[in-house]
């Protein structure tokens, strides 16, 4: 099985190596990573500027064939698809493991979860992993045995045309294992103001924000499994349209 693992961190994190290392159960594993951090960048490709490609050695990666680009996440599955495997099918994406959480309406920024959408476009099945922490050296071994066994049950119950898997996990212990849907939330307090400025500059700021969840006590949403140390998994589609409207 030909399995390509992206990321929206740059290549090197440590969520990425673990799930790069733990697909080598599954199959031959070929890593294309941006070269460095891209997280927000949903499924936004390059268009501005030539996008490169170089091939690096690691030898801890049980056999992992690594690339690194100047792209996106989504650019990466591009290349994959159209570079390193024209005349071969890719049989998974796997995208992360993403530090911070993708739960919410972060799925709509997501270059993660992004490149999980320009995979399932492509017809190549997809998961994105995350966890609940933005730091780089959060544990990650609760998370570990999860992902080949969540893996492989996926694939066995199949991945529908035009979907991904969307998967959450709680920092620390995993208590169980939780079908999803995806939270209403919202960011409110998104500007943080930047004081030293450029003389030619009236204002300037870096995003910030809290996350608000709009519906705290709903028990089915992929928050609220996170919140009760349950890994959550979301099933999306890249059919955006709401049917109830037409």
């Amino acid at each position: 099985m030909n399995i390509v693992v992206v990321n929206d961190d740059g290549w090197g994190t440590a969520g990425i190596r673990m799930l790069a290392k733990e697909m080598t159960r599954l199959g031959h594993v070929t890593v294309i990573a941006p070269d460095g951090a891209r997280s927000g960048n949903a499924a936004a490709i390059t268009v501005t500027k030539p996008i490169y490609l170089r091939k690096i050695e690691d030898h801890d990666l049980n056999g992992a064939e690594v690339y690194v680009t100047n792209g996106t996440p989504a650019d990466c599955v591009k290349i994959a698809r159209e570079e390193l495997f024209p005349d071969s099918p890719i049989d998974l994406l796997v995208s992360g493991i993403n530090h911070g959480s993708n739960a919410s309406i972060n799925t709509m920024y997501s270059g993660t979860i992004g490149a999980c959408f320009v995979a399932a476009e492509k017809g190549i099945p997809a998961i994105g992993w995350s966890i609940n922490s933005h730091e780089m050296d959060v544990d990650l071994h609760w998370i570990q045995p999860f992902l080949v066994e969540v893996t492989q049950h996926l694939l066995e119950e199949g991945i529908a045309p035009r979907t991904c898997f969307n998967i959450n996990a709680p920092v620390g212990e995993i208590e169980g294992i939780r079908w999803t849907r995806q939270c209403l939330g919202h960011w409110q307090n998104e500007l943080s103001p930047i004081d030293d400025l450029p003389d030619d500059v009236i204002k300037g700021w870096k995003l910030a924000g809290e996350f608000v969840n709009d519906e705290p006590s709903a028990a089915d949403t992929d928050v609220w499994a996170m919140d009760h140390q349950l890994l959550a998994i979301t099933p999306l589609t890249i059919d955006w349209t709401h049917y109830g409207s037409l």
